[in-house]
């Protein structure tokens, strides 16, 4: 539970979030792109087999998931990738995720991180930059 806290203060205190521009020491803490595709890969599968968020995916190709996935994560952690995917509030306008549901995606992610070795401060970094998608994604 105390993880789930911590990681929701993180959430939080995301709008402080640093700008990774230029730097791209979390990339390299994430593995750089080889890291960041395995565990969006895990992460990705993870999520369609979660009982409470997997219908959000049921008709969701996982591999492609996961490349989107990566590219999002490689670009803000400061690697060299470019998301070109869909913008994050009009690609999740009419599917109804709640703040329970973006909490238990967050979940999802930190096992992911956790059994790729991630370690605890690293998650925290990741999260953080993720964090302002909440406003995008949260639409009931």
């Amino acid at each position: 539970m105390n993880r789930i806290r911590t990681a929701l203060l993180a959430l939080m205190l995301a709008c402080s979030a640093p700008s990774f521009a230029g730097d791209d020491s979390l990339y390299r803490a994430l593995g750089e792109k080889p890291g960041i595709e395995k565990l969006m890969m895990d992460f990705s599968a993870r999520l369609k087999k979660d009982p409470r968020i997997g219908s959000f995916f049921k008709d969701t190709n996982p591999k492609a998931l996961a490349e989107q996935l990566r590219d999002q994560v490689c670009e803000l952690s400061g690697g060299p990738c470019k998301y070109e995917g869909a913008k994050m509030k009009p690609a999740h306008a009419d599917l109804g995720v709640k703040r329970g549901d973006f909490n238990a995606l967050v979940e999802v992610l930190q096992q992911s991180m956790d059994d790729a070795g991630i370690p605890f401060a690293t998650q925290n970094k990741l999260l953080a930059l993720l964090a302002p998608m909440h406003r995008d994604i949260v639409t009931r």
